[in-house]
Parts: C-alpha cells; sequence; structure tokens
C-alpha cells in the first residue's frame, strides 16, 4: 500500500524547458551582480565559503564568480550554486518576471492523491527553497499546502541508493510504502535499490515497452 510519493520536479512536475530556457538562464545573466550586491550577508557569504572549500583555492569574488558560471554551463548538481540560484529565484518570482511552470496533470493528481490521504514529499537537484518557490508562485497558485516536505542534495546524490533510505527514516515510512517518480532512470535505478516502488515519467517520446520499471507519458495513467 503506497503511504507517500516522492517526485522529482525536471521532466516530471515541471518542464525541462522551464528550468533549463528560463531560471537557468536568469540565475546565470544575475549571478554576478548578485554576489557584488549581496558578498557580505552572512547567508550569501556562506555560500560563497563554500565554493571556495570546494574548489580547493582562495579564490577572489570575481573567480567565484567566474567557477559558479562554469558550473551552471556543466549543469553541475553543486549546493552552493543551487542555494545561490534559488535566492536570484526568489526575486524574479516576487518581482512577477516569471511563475512556476507545473503540469495541469501533475496539478489535478497531487490533488487528488492529498485528497486520498497519501503524503507527498519532493526530492530535487534545487535547492529546498527554489522547490518551495516554484511551487508557491505557479499559474495554478500556490501548491506547497499538497506537500509534507522537501528534499535536495543536502541529503545525498539523487543517484545513490543511500539518499532514498535517508529520506524514507526522516519521513518514517517503509520504503515499499513510497513511490518515487521521475524522469531519470539512474534515480529510478537508486530508489529501487533503496525498496522504493519507482514510475519513470516520459512526458516526451514514446515510453519503452522493454523497460525495467512502468512508464508513463503523465501523472493522469498513475493508478495508486
Amino acid at each position: 500500500m503506497i503511504k507517500a510519493i516522492l517526485t522529482d520536479i525536471e521532466g516530471t512536475t515541471s518542464s525541462l524547458s522551464f528550468v533549463k530556457d528560463v531560471l537557468f538562464p536568469y540565475a546565470r545573466e544575475r549571478m554576478g551582480e548578485f554576489i557584488h550586491r549581496h558578498a557580505k550577508d552572512p547567508a550569501v557569504q556562506r555560500e560563497l565559503d563554500e565554493v571556495r572549500r570546494i574548489s580547493g583555492k582562495k579564490l577572489t569574488d570575481a573567480e567565484v564568480i567566474d567557477q559558479l558560471t562554469r558550473w551552471i554551463d556543466e549543469d553541475r548538481k553543486i549546493t552552493p550554486l543551487k542555494n545561490l540560484q534559488g535566492m536570484i529565484w526568489e526575486d524574479g518570482y516576487r518581482q512577477g518576471d516569471f511563475k512556476g511552470h507545473v503540469y495541469h496533470d501533475a496539478v489535478r493528481q497531487l490533488r487528488n492523491w492529498r485528497r486520498q490521504g497519501i503524503s507527498i514529499y519532493v526530492f530535487s537537484s534545487g535547492s529546498v527553497q527554489a522547490q518551495k518557490l516554484l511551487f508557491t508562485h505557479t499559474e495554478n497558485g500556490d501548491l506547497t499546502p499538497l506537500f509534507s516536505g522537501y528534499f535536495d542534495t543536502t541529503i545525498g546524490n539523487k543517484r545513490e541508493a543511500g539518499s532514498y533510505r535517508k529520506i524514507a527514516d526522516a519521513i518514517g515510512t517503509k520504503p515499499d510504502e513510497i513511490l518515487f517518480l521521475s524522469d531519470i532512470i539512474e534515480e529510478l535505478d537508486a530508489a529501487r535499490a533503496a525498496g522504493m516502488q519507482v514510475i519513470g515519467l516520459v512526458r516526451e517520446g514514446v515510453p519503452d515497452l522493454r523497460s525495467a520499471y512502468r512508464q508513463v507519458r503523465n501523472f493522469d495513467e498513475i493508478e495508486i
């Protein structure tokens, strides 16, 4: 029996193009200016120090900006980068520069599952702050009341089974009572290895009938 659903965001509840064509370029364009303006803020300073620690070098602010920009271009899933992106996106959401994209079928079924008493959680490489911002500022209004919790890479890599075991422990639910939804095979592999049930989303293209996992084109095809 499924008691909890754990869902990815990019390519699962939200379109790949919203993240890659709207959010990423927005943060890249504003990263330098944001750091120049907020470098002395304690929260920002912590992330800049973490960039230096990861790089293993005593980088100047300008060099930190260059490093962050390279990580964006390489689509790296590095925690201080994700946290700084979240801070920049917060400004964009509040200024109305964009709204969080969530598929209509996802909105429909998330509400339906919540009515059934199923707890819903998010696990994304984007920071928890970025996750909450996306679901707060959608075309369908504030969807955050639908979620019971959020997880990001601070709990572990999305392609490692240990991360999913930690999430199961954190929410107090047996792994085999959790359904994980994602469009990434390696993430499904990791969640399955941790004992979770899994379904793969194939929003673009055709589901592979030979896949080791059940695949669906949208949330309406998911039966709980």
